[in-house]
């Protein structure tokens, strides 16, 4: 039984748990792209684009170059395998999950229905919306909205007919029937679940403790903290859950050599099925909300990587860049990249460029193809530095592809 792990150790477990360090497949379809959402149980959703929406970034780091049409076949059609629900922030999940969710749909109508909150103080609304939705539903915010519901309040800007939807969806009383331009679809739950979904019932400490199960799956190991983030679980819970998983055989307590806490060694638990690899060879960039990096307590514990999103940080006060993806290089996080693709003039531009300490010689040699490859995915002729000194790993990078070309 293993009781201590390496770092090193605890680094592999967790990328192989997430699907790194495997072959490319020849060919990616339909049944890879399952297979990957299987195994990481859900792809969060962004609407940020200046590069690529995030969902599509996962299977891109773990699979290699794939026709998007192929996942959104699976995420955005009215009856596709796969719906929307918050199951980390907003993500995509198999639509047979969505009784694991029914205990977090039933707190958020406790929790926005209290008296003198503003759901029920607008019931004339939400029943307008529901007869709206039974007569000509799925539709989008924009295809309800009328001229005398104006965009204003604490949400966003959000018009009161858009707050009455997300409200609702979060109650599990609308699903999401599909995108259209990224627009959310709103229909009643019964338009678009199976029966046989909205009929299951799970009782909530058995639907948090397969959350949590599941969790540890996709982690490999981790601490409470970890677990109970993948699927935004609170602490008490986790531990609950995490005990009986404990009891039954399925957690391994262990200790990780530098996993610390207010000076003392955190706990924490592998799963007993996860692989123990000696080398993870990979080249990739994360998407900021892959679930490798999702929880940024676990990558600076982790990977010893301080990472924080900068797109709603002032230009003139960034650091790093708009959108900086994590580049992970075998069992490391050894740089991050910001990208954009300019659909325009069909270039991939790096607007900036940045290694971490102890970065292999070879990060920009592995680098070129892996950003010459992304390009060919998102359709652009080449990839230019659009910025030389815009980070440490820029001017090299430069010099490289300006000699490649």
């Amino acid at each position: 039984m293993v009781e201590k792990v390496s770092p090193a150790l605890a680094r592999r477990i967790a990328l192989a748990a997430q699907g790194f360090g495997r072959p490319r497949p020849t060919v990616v379809g339909t049944r890879q792209l399952n297979a990957l959402i299987d195994r990481v149980n859900l792809l969060q959703i962004d609407s940020v684009n200046v590069f690529e929406r995030s969902h599509y970034l996962p299977a891109f780091a773990r699979l290699g170059p794939y026709d998007k049409t192929l996942l959104d076949a699976l995420t955005m059609k009215a009856h596709a395998p796969h719906t929307e629900y918050w199951a980390h922030e907003a993500a995509f999940m198999r639509r047979e999950d969505w009784p694991l969710f029914q205990w977090r749909m039933d707190a958020q109508r406790l929790r926005y229905t209290k008296p003198g909150s503003w759901f029920p103080a607008n019931l004339t609304t939400v029943d307008w919306l529901r007869a709206e939705l039974a007569s000509n539903g799925p539709l989008t915010a924009g295809e309800i909205e009328h001229d005398a519901n104006k965009r204003t309040g604490p949400w966003w800007g959000w018009s009161d007919v858009k707050r009455a939807l997300e409200l609702m969806f979060i109650f599990g009383e609308l699903a999401i029937a599909g995108r259209t331009r990224f627009q959310r679809r709103y229909a009643l739950a019964a338009d678009v679940l199976p029966a046989e979904v909205l009929e299951t019932r799970v009782e909530t400490p058995d639907a948090v403790r397969e959350l949590i199960r599941r969790s540890a799956v996709a982690h490999g190991i981790g601490t409470a903290g970890d677990l109970g983030d993948y699927f935004r679980i609170q602490r008490a819970p986790t531990l609950a859950a995490i005990s009986d998983l404990e009891d039954a055989g399925e957690l391994i307590p262990v200790t990780v050599a530098g996993w610390n806490q207010n000076g003392k060694p955190m706990k924490a638990w592998l799963h007993r099925d996860a692989r123990l690899p000696r080398r993870i060879d990979a080249t990739a960039l994360l998407s900021p909300f892959d679930p490798v990096v999702w929880y940024r307590d676990r990558a600076l514990r982790m990977f010893d990587f301080h990472y924080r999103i900068e797109i709603y940080t002032p230009a003139e006060k960034r650091t790093y860049g708009y959108y900086t993806m994590p580049l992970l290089i075998d069992d490391r996080v050894v740089g991050r990249i910001d990208l954009k693709s300019d659909r325009q003039a069909r270039l991939l531009r790096v607007q900036s460029a940045w290694s971490e300490p102890g970065a292999p010689s070879d990060t920009v040699e592995r680098l070129i193809p892996l950003l010459v490859e992304t390009a060919l995915w998102q359709g652009l002729d080449g990839v230019v530095v659009t910025q030389p000194h815009r980070g440490d790993l820029a001017p090299a990078l430069a010099h490289a592809l300006a000699a490649a070309a």
